[in-house]
């Protein structure tokens, strides 16, 4: 039995070294593929031995790397949330984008540059935490109202529903104030207007967030197992909701503020993290991370190179494959489970 653990530990932080591996090669990908191919010698040089004067060290330096590592970051953050939902509500179909939680936040977004249009980053941020705080609540008042109860098909409906209302007003506010330039950005995703203050502020907020998810990881295992076995346990099952729907709030909100509405992520990750790492979620949270912030990184640089020189909306690519994925889990769940 030792032998096996040791076995399935040693397994698993194999998986998840290779996957840092994959992660590493695919942002120096990033920073290398582009509308300009710089070569990857290059890059290093402009990390190890930076020279001002030369145009192509200042686009890796000022462009392309923080655009890399805020992708990286979204992702990782996009998919820990789906993580954290999937597991506190049992529910297979929860994920910030099916749930309504992106739209939220996109929808504080658009009032914020409509109504204090000098707002300042760290503002939209804040604004993206409380919007995202808005549509978890909405989603639960009208999934509540069910006689049967919260069953995963119909809570995803109700998170689809209200993303779709607050999705619609966002664009009503945003063809009335003239500001659908600014806000084709957000509501399609993408990466193109990140910079260092963008990796800051993930940095700061989500990494917050993060922490938050690996210390209630091991209660969101238990709580995973059913409402009754982890009251038997003698868990607070109240305050760990309460912890993840602010860790989702955290790492949602600073997700959308800097990236947009990126769909789907945090629906595929931790399906696929499950199926490799099993259930204990101090191996879900961490692993998750991973998988998504290589997702997002390889689904950007897709988004660059497959109508080049144009760019394709990251949101775009990431619901190419997660629409599928979707329609899958919610045939195998049927409306009463």
């Amino acid at each position: 039995m030792i032998s096996y653990i040791n076995h399935s530990r040693i397994l698993k932080l194999l998986i998840n070294g290779i996957a840092i591996i994959a992660l590493l090669f695919s942002i120096a990908l990033s920073v290398s593929y582009g509308a300009v191919e710089i070569k990857l010698s290059t890059v290093w040089q402009a990390i190890v031995s930076f020279d001002p004067d030369l145009s192509t060290h200042q686009v890796i330096q000022e462009l392309r790397l923080p655009r890399a590592f805020a992708a990286a970051l979204v992702g990782a953050f996009l998919a820990v949330s789906g993580a954290i939902m999937q597991g506190m509500t049992r529910n297979p179909l929860a994920s910030p984008s099916i749930m309504g939680v992106t739209d939220g936040a996109a929808f504080t977004l658009v009032i914020m540059l409509a109504f204090f249009p000098g707002v300042s980053n760290l503002g939209l941020t804040f604004a993206s935490f409380v919007g995202a705080g808005i549509a978890v609540v909405l989603v639960f008042m009208v999934g509540s109202f069910s006689t049967s109860g919260l069953t995963p098909a119909k809570l995803a409906l109700a998170g689809v529903a209200i993303g779709t209302m607050l999705s619609s007003i966002s664009s009503v506010i945003s063809l009335h104030f003239q500001l659908e330039k600014d806000m084709s950005f957000w509501f399609a995703g993408g990466l193109s207007g990140t910079n260092w203050t963008s990796v800051y502020i993930l940095l700061i907020t989500g990494g917050a967030g993060m922490l938050l998810a690996l210390i209630i990881s091991r209660s969101i295992t238990v709580l995973s197992l059913g409402e009754d076995v982890s009251t038997g346990l003698g868990q607070n099952n109240l305050l760990i909701k309460a912890l993840g729907i602010i860790t989702v709030l955290i790492l949602t909100g600073a997700a959308v503020s800097i990236a947009g509405t990126v769909g789907f992520v945090g629906l595929i990750i931790p399906h696929i993290t499950r199926f490799i790492m099993g259930t204990d979620y101090r191996w879900i949270v961490p692993s998750s991370a991973l998988l998504g912030a290589l997702l997002l990184v390889l689904s950007d640089v897709v988004a660059r190179l497959v109508n080049a020189p144009f760019e394709t909306p990251v949101g775009a690519i990431t619901s190419l494959i997660g629409v599928p994925f979707f329609l899958y889990l919610a045939r195998g769940s049927g409306g009463g489970k």
